[in-house]
C-alpha cells in the first residue's frame, strides 16, 4: 500500500463567503479545491481524487458554511479534481461540454495508473449541465464569471472570476510551487490562457495545485513555459528526443518544483507544436508514449499520496 502524505488539509478564508481548500504538497493527485457561500448556497469548485479526500472536503465544507454544496464545478476533467463528485449526491454538476466528454472517454483511467491508493468505492459522476459559452452566475454578494480554453491544461479548462473580490480560481491553468503538466493540453494553448487570465487583473490566484499567491503567479507560469519551448527548439535542432533532452537539461529556477518529471511529456507537447511539420495546437499525441518516457525520467512511476 502506498504511503500516505501527511500533510494536513486545511479550509482558508481569503474573502467574505469565499474559501480555498488545500492539499499539501500539491503533488499529484493532491488538488486544490474552492468553496463559495453565498445568499444560502454552498457551491464547490472541483472536489477530490478519492473517496476519502472528498470526505474530508464535504466535512470541511459542511463546517464552514453550515451546508452542503448544492453545485460543484469541475474546471476541467481529470480524476483528481472531479472523482469525488459522488460524495455530494445533492450537487448540481456544472462544466465546459468538452470538460464532459473528456470526463466520459476517459473515465477512471487515472486509478490504473497508481493502484495502491485507497481511492475507494467511486463511482463516476458526469457534469449534469454543461456550457460552450461564457456563463455568469451570482449568489449572495458573489459574482462569478466562467471562462473556459481550449487544449490549455486539458482538452478545456474552465477559470472562475469573482470579479468583486479579485480572487481567480484558476484550476490547473496555474500551478504554484509544482510543475505545470500539458498531458491532454498544449503550450500554446495554455500560454494564451494565461494572458486572458491577466487581464483579468486578479488580486489573489487561486492554482489548481500548491499555496495560493498573487499574478506573480501567472509570470512564472509563462516563465516556464517559455523555457520549455526554447528546450524545445534547441532538441529540435539538434535532433534529440524530448527524453534526451529532458535527461540533460538544467532544471535552473525551475528545480525546486514539485514533480519535475513531468518535463517529459511536457516537451513531448513543445516538440509537436515547434515542429516545422506540426499539425497544430491540440493535436493527438501517444500519450502512452508520454507517460512512458516521464517513468523513464524519474526513474519509476513517481509516487502518489492521495
Amino acid at each position: 500500500m502506498a504511503t500516505t502524505f501527511t500533510g494536513e488539509p486545511t479550509l482558508t478564508r481569503i474573502a467574505d463567503g469565499v474559501h480555498v481548500y488545500q492539499q499539501p504538497d500539491g503533488g499529484w493527485c493532491l488538488n486544490n479545491a474552492g468553496v463559495l457561500a453565498g445568499g444560502g448556497r454552498t457551491v464547490l469548485v472541483d472536489t477530490a481524487a478519492t473517496q476519502e479526500r472528498a470526505q474530508q472536503l464535504r466535512t470541511f465544507t459542511v463546517a464552514a458554511t453550515g451546508t452542503a454544496p448544492s453545485a460543484i464545478i469541475n474546471t476541467h476533467a481529470h480524476g483528481d479534481h472531479t472523482f469525488g463528485n459522488f460524495v455530494f449526491p445533492e450537487a448540481l454538476v456544472l462544466a465546459h461540454e468538452r470538460t464532459r466528454r473528456e470526463a466520459e472517454r476517459v473515465g477512471l483511467h487515472l486509478t490504473g495508473l497508481w493502484p495502491d491508493v485507497e481511492w475507494g468505492d467511486i463511482e463516476l459522476v458526469l457534469p449534469h449541465l454543461t456550457f460552450t459559452e461564457p456563463l455568469a452566475m451570482s449568489f449572495g454578494e458573489l459574482d462569478v464569471e466562467l471562462v473556459s480554453f481550449e487544449s490549455a491544461h486539458s482538452a478545456c479548462d474552465t477559470a472562475l472570476w469573482l470579479p468583486r473580490q479579485r480572487v481567480l480560481f484558476a484550476g490547473d491553468l496555474v500551478m504554484s510551487g509544482v510543475t505545470p503538466f500539458l498531458l491532454t493540453g498544449s503550450v500554446a494553448g495554455l500560454r494564451s490562457a494565461l494572458i486572458r487570465l491577466g487581464e483579468f487583473g486578479p488580486a489573489v490566484v487561486v492554482p489548481g495545485h500548491g499555496p495560493v499567491g498573487g499574478p506573480e503567479l501567472l509570470d512564472e507560469m509563462r516563465d516556464y513555459l517559455d523555457w520549455l519551448t526554447e528546450l524545445a527548439r534547441v532538441g529540435l535542432a539538434e535532433g534529440l528526443s524530448p527524453l534526451q533532452v529532458a535527461r540533460r537539461a538544467d532544471l535552473g529556477r525551475f528545480a525546486g518544483l514539485v514533480d519535475s518529471e513531468r518535463l517529459a511529456p511536457n516537451l513531448f507537447r513543445a516538440y509537436d507544436e515547434a515542429s516545422p511539420d506540426s499539425a497544430g495546437v491540440g493535436v493527438e499525441v501517444d500519450v502512452d508514449e508520454m507517460v512512458a518516457a516521464m517513468v523513464d525520467l524519474h526513474g519509476g512511476m513517481p509516487a502518489c499520496h492521495a
